[in-house]
């Protein structure tokens, strides 16, 4: 069973277009494309961002009277001793 669109295949040219130093690079070109100094520290810092906006989030829903309210009935059921 063949796929009905099939993946170009990596000529040559297009290999060359993809992966050659950008001009003017110098002895940059290759290794810049290759060079993955501060991804961890770039994914570390979206993690961060994502964490600080979930905290907002239920800082906000924290806040609201009806959570409050459930909450406090919820600690009040759990000390009532019946």
């Amino acid at each position: 069973m063949t796929h009905p669109d099939p993946i170009p295949t990596l000529t040559r040219r297009r290999a060359r277009r993809l992966f050659r130093p950008e001009r003017g690079a110098g002895r940059h070109g290759r290794a810049a494309l290759a060079d993955d100094t501060g991804a961890a520290t770039a994914e570390y810092a979206i993690a961060t961002m994502a964490a600080v906006a979930f905290a907002g989030l239920l800082v906000v829903i924290m806040r609201s009277d009806e959570v409050r309210g459930i909450l406090t009935d919820l600690v009040r059921r759990a000390l009532t001793v019946a």
